[in-house]
């Protein structure tokens, strides 16, 4: 996933919604800690992302756990980001499961998608 100033939140997003399509990322203004969840009112919406110095990629695999991913959007760009799972209709942050990789998040997400509740 290739991250720069021409991108918007949205495409970042919809990028990473392709590869792992229950689960999604959102931004926030302020960093959050490991098992920690983000308010809503710090949400960023889907702006340009216009502040970045810096360009790079970040190479998704699917043992990459939530933790580590969420820490190389902070390291590498200083975003703030955190992985949501679907469940049901609904989309829960997965600060309990940061320890889980992104494949293992999604197939929860599909399970847990597929359940009425």
């Amino acid at each position: 996933m290739t991250i720069n100033n021409q991108k918007s939140i949205l495409q970042i997003q919809e990028e990473f919604g392709i590869r792992f399509p229950f689960l999604k990322l959102e931004f926030f203004k302020n960093a959050h800690s490991v098992f920690e969840g983000s308010t809503k009112r710090e949400m960023v919406y889907k702006r340009q992302l216009t502040h970045l110095h810096k360009v790079g990629e970040i190479i998704l695999n699917d043992e990459m756990t939530v933790g580590e991913l969420e820490q190389k959007f902070k390291e590498q760009f200083d975003l703030n980001v955190q992985v949501f799972r679907k469940h049901g209709n609904s989309w829960i942050e997965t600060t309990v499961t940061d320890s889980w990789s992104l494949q293992k998040q999604n197939e929860e997400g599909k399970v847990l998608s597929e359940l009425r509740f």
